[in-house]
Protein backbone atom coordinates (compact mmCIF):
# COMPACT_ATOMS: atom_id res chain seq x y z
CA UNK A 1 0.00 0.00 0.00
CA UNK A 2 1.32 3.46 -0.90
CA UNK A 3 1.91 5.63 2.22
CA UNK A 4 -0.40 8.65 2.50
CA UNK A 5 0.60 10.04 5.91
CA UNK A 6 3.67 11.76 7.38
CA UNK A 7 5.24 12.15 3.95
CA UNK A 8 7.01 15.35 5.01
CA UNK A 9 7.68 14.44 8.66
CA UNK A 10 11.04 12.89 9.47
CA UNK A 11 10.68 12.59 13.23
CA UNK A 12 8.19 12.90 16.08
CA UNK A 13 9.39 13.33 19.64
CA UNK A 14 7.35 13.06 22.86
CA UNK A 15 7.17 16.25 24.94
CA UNK A 16 6.96 16.28 28.71
CA UNK A 17 3.41 16.99 29.96
CA UNK A 18 2.61 20.44 31.38
CA UNK A 19 2.01 18.89 34.81
CA UNK A 20 5.58 17.60 34.94
CA UNK A 21 7.10 20.97 34.07
CA UNK A 22 4.93 22.68 36.68
CA UNK A 23 6.06 20.15 39.29
CA UNK A 24 9.71 20.83 38.44
CA UNK A 25 9.19 24.59 38.56
CA UNK A 26 6.19 25.13 40.85
CA UNK A 27 4.56 28.48 41.37
CA UNK A 28 5.66 30.11 44.63
CA UNK A 29 3.60 32.25 46.99
CA UNK A 30 5.50 35.35 45.87
CA UNK A 31 4.89 34.61 42.19
CA UNK A 32 1.22 33.88 42.83
CA UNK A 33 0.74 37.23 44.58
CA UNK A 34 2.40 39.05 41.67
CA UNK A 35 0.33 37.30 38.97
CA UNK A 36 -2.98 37.79 40.78
CA UNK A 37 -2.22 41.40 41.71
CA UNK A 38 -1.26 42.18 38.13
CA UNK A 39 -4.37 40.60 36.64
CA UNK A 40 -6.71 42.32 39.10
CA UNK A 41 -5.13 45.73 38.49
CA UNK A 42 -5.50 45.32 34.71
CA UNK A 43 -9.13 44.25 35.06
CA UNK A 44 -9.89 47.34 37.15
CA UNK A 45 -8.23 49.53 34.51
CA UNK A 46 -10.40 47.93 31.81
CA UNK A 47 -13.50 48.56 33.94
CA UNK A 48 -12.53 52.19 34.51
CA UNK A 49 -12.31 51.60 38.27
CA UNK A 50 -8.55 52.24 38.27
CA UNK A 51 -7.44 55.29 36.29
CA UNK A 52 -3.80 54.28 36.13
CA UNK A 53 -2.31 53.42 32.76
CA UNK A 54 -1.24 49.90 31.89
CA UNK A 55 2.28 49.78 30.43
CA UNK A 56 3.61 46.65 28.72
CA UNK A 57 7.34 47.33 28.51
CA UNK A 58 10.27 45.13 27.54
CA UNK A 59 12.28 43.46 24.79
CA UNK A 60 10.84 42.55 21.42
CA UNK A 61 11.69 38.97 22.35
CA UNK A 62 13.69 37.16 25.02
CA UNK A 63 16.87 35.51 23.75
CA UNK A 64 19.19 35.84 26.77
CA UNK A 65 17.71 34.99 30.20
CA UNK A 66 20.48 36.84 32.03
CA UNK A 67 19.82 40.01 30.04
CA UNK A 68 16.10 39.61 30.77
CA UNK A 69 16.77 39.28 34.51
CA UNK A 70 19.00 42.37 34.40
CA UNK A 71 16.26 44.31 32.62
CA UNK A 72 13.59 43.05 35.07
CA UNK A 73 15.59 44.22 38.10
CA UNK A 74 15.75 47.73 36.64
CA UNK A 75 12.09 47.76 35.59
CA UNK A 76 10.69 46.54 38.91
CA UNK A 77 12.50 49.35 40.73
CA UNK A 78 10.96 52.08 38.60
CA UNK A 79 7.59 50.28 38.54
CA UNK A 80 7.38 50.62 42.31
CA UNK A 81 8.39 54.26 42.18
CA UNK A 82 5.78 55.17 39.54
CA UNK A 83 2.97 52.89 40.70
CA UNK A 84 0.59 55.75 41.50
CA UNK A 85 0.24 56.45 37.77
CA UNK A 86 1.38 53.29 35.93
CA UNK A 87 0.74 49.57 36.26
CA UNK A 88 3.93 48.27 34.66
CA UNK A 89 4.04 44.75 33.25
CA UNK A 90 7.21 43.35 31.68
CA UNK A 91 7.03 42.20 28.10
CA UNK A 92 8.42 38.62 28.25
CA UNK A 93 7.85 37.29 24.73
CA UNK A 94 9.18 33.82 23.93
CA UNK A 95 7.64 33.21 20.49
CA UNK A 96 8.11 35.20 17.30
CA UNK A 97 5.58 35.03 14.46
CA UNK A 98 7.32 35.12 11.09
CA UNK A 99 6.15 36.64 7.83
CA UNK A 100 8.48 34.22 6.00
CA UNK A 101 11.38 32.61 7.88
CA UNK A 102 13.69 33.40 10.78
CA UNK A 103 14.38 32.58 14.42
CA UNK A 104 11.03 31.68 16.00
CA UNK A 105 11.92 32.56 19.57
CA UNK A 106 13.33 31.12 22.76
CA UNK A 107 10.76 28.36 23.25
CA UNK A 108 11.18 27.04 19.71
CA UNK A 109 14.98 27.34 19.49
CA UNK A 110 16.46 28.35 22.86
CA UNK A 111 20.08 27.85 21.81
CA UNK A 112 19.68 29.78 18.52
CA UNK A 113 21.48 27.05 16.60
CA UNK A 114 18.65 25.33 14.73
CA UNK A 115 18.49 22.45 17.23
CA UNK A 116 14.94 23.51 18.20
CA UNK A 117 15.07 21.93 21.65
CA UNK A 118 11.51 22.96 22.49
CA UNK A 119 11.45 21.06 25.79
CA UNK A 120 14.49 23.03 26.97
CA UNK A 121 12.85 26.21 25.71
CA UNK A 122 9.77 25.56 27.83
CA UNK A 123 11.93 24.89 30.90
CA UNK A 124 13.93 28.08 30.42
CA UNK A 125 10.77 30.12 29.81
CA UNK A 126 8.94 28.86 32.88
CA UNK A 127 11.95 29.34 35.12
CA UNK A 128 12.44 32.91 33.88
CA UNK A 129 8.78 33.80 34.44
CA UNK A 130 9.07 32.46 37.98
CA UNK A 131 12.17 34.54 38.66
CA UNK A 132 10.65 37.76 37.31
CA UNK A 133 7.32 37.36 39.12
CA UNK A 134 9.16 36.53 42.35
CA UNK A 135 10.75 39.99 42.03
CA UNK A 136 7.21 41.40 42.18
CA UNK A 137 6.98 42.29 38.48
CA UNK A 138 3.96 40.99 36.51
CA UNK A 139 4.67 39.49 33.08
CA UNK A 140 3.09 39.73 29.63
CA UNK A 141 3.57 37.42 26.67
CA UNK A 142 2.17 36.52 23.26
CA UNK A 143 0.67 33.08 22.71
CA UNK A 144 1.11 31.69 19.20
CA UNK A 145 -0.52 28.29 19.74
CA UNK A 146 -3.04 26.57 22.00
CA UNK A 147 -0.51 24.20 23.63
CA UNK A 148 2.14 26.52 25.11
CA UNK A 149 -0.28 28.27 27.53
CA UNK A 150 -0.67 24.97 29.38
CA UNK A 151 3.00 25.20 30.36
CA UNK A 152 3.35 28.85 31.38
CA UNK A 153 0.05 30.76 31.45
CA UNK A 154 -0.35 30.49 35.23
CA UNK A 155 2.61 32.90 35.50
CA UNK A 156 1.27 35.48 33.01
CA UNK A 157 -0.81 38.56 33.93
CA UNK A 158 -1.51 39.88 30.40
CA UNK A 159 -1.46 38.13 27.02
CA UNK A 160 -1.35 39.35 23.45
CA UNK A 161 -2.75 37.93 20.26
CA UNK A 162 -0.63 39.40 17.50
CA UNK A 163 -1.43 41.10 14.22
CA UNK A 164 -0.79 37.93 12.21
CA UNK A 165 -2.97 35.72 14.39
CA UNK A 166 -5.86 37.94 15.53
CA UNK A 167 -7.87 36.74 12.51
CA UNK A 168 -7.23 33.07 13.33
CA UNK A 169 -10.18 31.12 14.71
CA UNK A 170 -7.79 28.97 16.75
CA UNK A 171 -6.37 32.01 18.56
CA UNK A 172 -9.79 33.49 19.22
CA UNK A 173 -10.92 30.19 20.73
CA UNK A 174 -7.75 29.97 22.79
CA UNK A 175 -8.21 33.55 24.07
CA UNK A 176 -11.77 32.70 25.16
CA UNK A 177 -10.28 30.26 27.68
CA UNK A 178 -7.26 32.21 28.91
CA UNK A 179 -7.29 33.24 32.57
CA UNK A 180 -5.85 36.71 32.08
CA UNK A 181 -6.77 39.88 30.12
CA UNK A 182 -5.91 39.68 26.42
CA UNK A 183 -4.97 42.42 23.94
CA UNK A 184 -5.87 41.85 20.28
CA UNK A 185 -3.79 43.75 17.75
CA UNK A 186 -5.20 45.20 14.57
CA UNK A 187 -4.10 43.51 11.34
CA UNK A 188 -0.78 44.12 9.59
CA UNK A 189 -2.71 46.05 6.91
CA UNK A 190 -4.03 48.37 9.61
CA UNK A 191 -7.51 46.87 9.57
CA UNK A 192 -9.39 47.27 12.84
CA UNK A 193 -12.21 44.93 11.83
CA UNK A 194 -10.34 41.70 12.58
CA UNK A 195 -9.55 42.90 16.11
CA UNK A 196 -13.19 43.83 16.69
CA UNK A 197 -14.30 40.43 15.41
CA UNK A 198 -11.72 38.73 17.64
CA UNK A 199 -12.96 40.60 20.71
CA UNK A 200 -16.52 39.52 20.03
CA UNK A 201 -15.50 35.93 19.36
CA UNK A 202 -13.38 35.63 22.51
CA UNK A 203 -16.31 36.81 24.63
CA UNK A 204 -18.23 33.65 23.71
CA UNK A 205 -17.81 30.04 24.88
CA UNK A 206 -16.00 27.70 22.49
CA UNK A 207 -15.03 24.04 22.16
CA UNK A 208 -11.81 23.03 20.44
CA UNK A 209 -9.06 20.41 20.48
CA UNK A 210 -6.11 20.95 22.83
CA UNK A 211 -4.25 19.19 25.63
CA UNK A 212 -4.81 18.90 29.37
CA UNK A 213 -2.13 19.15 32.08
CA UNK A 214 -1.23 15.50 31.54
CA UNK A 215 -0.54 16.16 27.87
CA UNK A 216 -3.61 14.17 26.80
CA UNK A 217 -5.37 15.35 23.66
CA UNK A 218 -8.65 16.76 24.92
CA UNK A 219 -11.76 18.71 24.02
CA UNK A 220 -11.29 22.13 25.63
CA UNK A 221 -14.57 23.86 26.52
CA UNK A 222 -14.32 27.52 27.48
CA UNK A 223 -16.59 30.04 29.20
CA UNK A 224 -15.50 33.07 27.18
CA UNK A 225 -13.13 35.84 28.27
CA UNK A 226 -14.64 39.24 29.03
CA UNK A 227 -11.23 40.85 29.64
CA UNK A 228 -10.28 41.61 26.04
CA UNK A 229 -9.30 44.93 24.46
CA UNK A 230 -7.72 46.17 21.24
CA UNK A 231 -4.11 47.15 20.65
CA UNK A 232 -3.45 49.69 17.90
CA UNK A 233 -0.08 48.97 16.25
CA UNK A 234 -0.44 50.77 12.92
CA UNK A 235 -0.60 49.18 9.50
CA UNK A 236 1.28 48.74 6.26
CA UNK A 237 0.39 52.19 4.96
CA UNK A 238 -0.45 54.28 8.02
CA UNK A 239 -0.12 54.78 11.75
CA UNK A 240 -3.15 54.77 14.05
CA UNK A 241 -2.16 56.48 17.28
CA UNK A 242 -3.32 60.00 16.31
CA UNK A 243 -6.48 61.51 17.87
CA UNK A 244 -8.54 60.89 14.73
CA UNK A 245 -7.62 57.19 14.64
CA UNK A 246 -8.32 56.83 18.36
CA UNK A 247 -11.72 58.51 17.96
CA UNK A 248 -12.57 56.19 15.07
CA UNK A 249 -11.58 53.14 17.12
CA UNK A 250 -13.76 54.31 20.02
CA UNK A 251 -16.69 54.83 17.65
CA UNK A 252 -16.30 51.34 16.18
CA UNK A 253 -16.03 49.70 19.59
CA UNK A 254 -19.19 51.43 20.81
CA UNK A 255 -20.93 50.43 17.57
CA UNK A 256 -20.34 46.79 18.49
CA UNK A 257 -21.32 47.29 22.12
CA UNK A 258 -17.73 46.77 23.29
CA UNK A 259 -15.99 48.77 26.03
CA UNK A 260 -13.91 51.63 24.52
CA UNK A 261 -10.61 50.43 26.02
CA UNK A 262 -7.56 51.01 23.82
CA UNK A 263 -3.87 50.26 24.16
CA UNK A 264 -1.41 51.82 21.72
CA UNK A 265 1.70 49.93 20.64
CA UNK A 266 4.43 52.54 20.22
CA UNK A 267 6.49 50.16 18.09
CA UNK A 268 5.85 48.08 14.96
CA UNK A 269 4.04 49.96 12.18
CA UNK A 270 3.31 52.94 14.44
CA UNK A 271 7.05 53.62 14.62
CA UNK A 272 8.09 52.12 11.29
CA UNK A 273 10.30 49.88 13.46
CA UNK A 274 12.55 52.88 14.11
CA UNK A 275 13.31 52.84 17.85
CA UNK A 276 13.41 56.60 18.33
CA UNK A 277 10.03 56.99 16.60
CA UNK A 278 8.52 55.24 19.62
CA UNK A 279 9.17 58.44 21.57
CA UNK A 280 6.90 60.39 19.21
CA UNK A 281 4.08 57.88 19.58
CA UNK A 282 4.51 57.77 23.37
CA UNK A 283 4.36 61.55 23.76
CA UNK A 284 1.31 61.83 21.49
CA UNK A 285 -0.67 59.27 23.47
CA UNK A 286 0.42 60.65 26.84
CA UNK A 287 -0.74 64.10 25.74
CA UNK A 288 -4.09 62.74 24.52
CA UNK A 289 -4.60 61.03 27.85
CA UNK A 290 -3.55 64.16 29.74
CA UNK A 291 -6.26 66.05 27.87
CA UNK A 292 -8.85 63.62 29.18
CA UNK A 293 -9.15 60.77 26.68
CA UNK A 294 -9.96 57.95 29.13
CA UNK A 295 -10.33 55.36 26.36
CA UNK A 296 -6.51 55.29 26.22
CA UNK A 297 -5.88 52.77 28.98
CA UNK A 298 -2.50 51.40 27.94
CA UNK A 299 0.78 51.73 26.06
CA UNK A 300 3.37 49.26 24.84
CA UNK A 301 7.08 49.97 24.42
CA UNK A 302 9.70 47.69 22.86
CA UNK A 303 12.65 48.38 25.11
CA UNK A 304 15.84 46.61 26.14
CA UNK A 305 19.13 47.41 27.85
CA UNK A 306 20.72 48.93 24.74
CA UNK A 307 19.18 50.61 21.71
CA UNK A 308 18.85 48.91 18.33
CA UNK A 309 19.07 45.31 17.16
CA UNK A 310 21.64 42.85 15.87
CA UNK A 311 21.61 39.75 13.64
CA UNK A 312 22.09 36.34 15.23
CA UNK A 313 25.72 35.30 14.75
CA UNK A 314 27.04 31.82 13.98
CA UNK A 315 29.34 32.39 16.95
CA UNK A 316 26.90 33.39 19.70
CA UNK A 317 29.76 34.74 21.83
CA UNK A 318 29.94 37.64 19.39
CA UNK A 319 26.44 38.84 20.30
CA UNK A 320 26.40 42.19 22.08
CA UNK A 321 24.90 41.97 25.56
CA UNK A 322 21.55 43.68 26.04
CA UNK A 323 20.80 44.21 22.33
CA UNK A 324 17.71 42.72 20.68
CA UNK A 325 18.13 39.98 18.05
CA UNK A 326 14.69 40.67 16.57
CA UNK A 327 13.00 44.09 16.21
CA UNK A 328 15.06 47.12 17.25
CA UNK A 329 14.30 48.48 20.74
CA UNK A 330 14.86 51.72 22.58
CA UNK A 331 17.57 51.49 25.25
CA UNK A 332 17.12 51.62 29.01
CA UNK A 333 18.19 55.26 29.35
CA UNK A 334 15.47 56.36 26.92
CA UNK A 335 12.96 54.02 28.52
CA UNK A 336 13.49 55.48 31.98
CA UNK A 337 13.31 59.01 30.58
CA UNK A 338 9.96 58.32 28.86
CA UNK A 339 8.46 56.64 31.93
CA UNK A 340 9.41 59.53 34.20
CA UNK A 341 8.27 62.07 31.64
CA UNK A 342 4.90 60.32 31.33
CA UNK A 343 4.57 60.14 35.10
CA UNK A 344 5.12 63.86 35.50
CA UNK A 345 2.62 64.63 32.72
CA UNK A 346 -0.14 62.43 34.15
CA UNK A 347 0.33 62.32 37.91
CA UNK A 348 -1.99 65.24 38.66
CA UNK A 349 -4.79 63.95 36.43
CA UNK A 350 -4.56 60.31 37.49
CA UNK A 351 -3.99 60.85 41.19
CA UNK A 352 -6.68 63.52 41.67
CA UNK A 353 -9.29 61.54 39.75
CA UNK A 354 -8.36 58.37 41.61
CA UNK A 355 -9.12 60.13 44.88
CA UNK A 356 -12.56 61.08 43.52
CA UNK A 357 -13.21 57.44 42.48
CA UNK A 358 -12.21 56.11 45.89
CA UNK A 359 -14.70 58.42 47.60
Amino acid sequence: MIPTQDLHIWKTQPLLPPRVLKERFPMTEASNRTVVRGREAIKKILLGKDLRILLVVGPCSIHDPEGARDYARRLVTIARELQNVFVIVMRVYFSKPRTSVGWKGLINDPYMDGSCDIEAGLRIARRLLLEITEMGLPCATEFLDAVTPRYISDLVSWAAVGARTTESQLHREMASGLSMPVGFKNGTDGSLQIALDALRAALKPHSFIGIDDNGVTSIIRTTGNRWGHIVLRGGRFRTNYDPESIAEAVRRLKEYGLPPAIMVDCSHANSGKEPRQQEIVWRSVIEQRRKGNRSLMGLMLESYLEEGSQPIQADLSELRYGVSVTDPCIGWTTTEQLLREGYEALKEEVCSESVVLST
